[in-house]
């Protein structure tokens, strides 16, 4: 299938660290149109493994090359919705950080965007980065709240901004992450078109089905979910088709409702404070800290 023959008007990405996986899912679709990535998938790119299977860690300088490495990799195989690429970020982590990374970051492919997570100082960052000119994709999102937040903070982006709302991991704990899709994109119609919603940690080809029917302007998901799609001959949902998501134990999901919310309010007036956005900030610290060589200290605190 090529670009004149997609069944959908969603720009598909893949979830992934590995150039090899994303020429592969290029080569079955016919055409990728962007990739993300984080510190997870990047600690589980085959390279990275073999080194850390060999006994062999990475200190900080080398953990960004070697990011930087994969996303040049990836960058010209993929089309013009980029590849998103994650700051590191712990939940101490100040705005004026986590910009000098995306500063850099962004200089590594022409089609660069810079992943900062939806809390107070990742949107004073991406606030900044809009005005130099840089491509951003608000990350970890898991509320209408912190949408609304990315819609005021990024007003005046000549490119679009990215909102990546994660259904699955609202799933997780049994509530309907489609709706969370739904809701936002019932609030941005009042707006400015200017931040686009990336649907993210689809698990499997109903979500992926969901997304697209949802009418998502990009939808990223794994290798595993785009190959099941292929094996359905690339599916589109019909004017019938419901999404009808289920939990742990096979019950229906737990409705989120919508909230009537304005646009035009200053972002810092929004509570956007989520405990899956933290939990979500602390794996990825702890997936990036896994490839880390450890201080001489700590190694010796240790060999006890």
């Amino acid at each position: 299938m090529d670009k004149e023959e997609r069944k959908t008007k969603a720009k598909i990405l893949l979830d992934g660290g590995d150039p090899e996986e994303t020429r592969r899912i290029k080569s079955l679709a016919g055409y990728l149109d962007g990739q993300t990535t984080n510190p997870t998938l990047i600690a589980k790119n085959p390279e990275v493994r073999k080194r850390m299977a060999a006994g062999k860690r990475f200190t900080s300088a080398e953990e960004r090359d070697a990011y930087k490495q994969i996303v040049q990799e990836i960058a010209p195989l993929v089309g013009d919705a980029g590849v998103s690429i994650e700051v590191f970020a712990d939940l101490g982590t100040k705005a004026e950080e986590m910009l000098e990374q995306g500063r850099e970051m962004f200089s590594w492919a022409a089609n660069a965007y810079i992943k900062y997570p939806c809390t107070h100082e990742g949107l004073r960052a991406a606030q900044i980065s809009v005005r130099e000119g840089i491509r951003v994709n608000m990350t970890l999102c898991f509320a209408q709240e912190q949408a609304a937040a990315v819609y005021a903070a990024t007003k005046g982006a000549k490119s679009p901004v990215y909102v990546s709302p994660f259904l699955g991991r609202l799933d997780d704990r049994g509530e309907d992450g489609m709706d969370l899709v739904k809701n936002i994109r019932r609030m941005y119609a009042e707006g400015d078109g200017h931040v686009q919603v990336l649907a993210a940690s689809i698990r499997h080809l109903n979500h992926l089905l969901g997304a697209f029917s949802l009418g998502c302007e990009l939808v990223t998901a794994p290798a595993k979910v785009w190959q099941e799609w292929a094996e359905k001959s690339f599916a589109a949902p019909g004017e019938s088709f419901v999404y009808q998501g289920k939990n742990k134990t096979g019950q229906p999901l737990a409705p989120i409702a919508y909230k009537p919310i304005h646009l035009n309010a200053d972002w810092e007036s929004f509570d956007i404070r989520h405990e899956l956005t933290e939990k979500g900030i602390r794996q990825f610290v702890a997936d990036y800290e896994s490839t880390l060589k450890q201080p001489a200290s700590a190694a010796g605190s240790q060999s006890g």
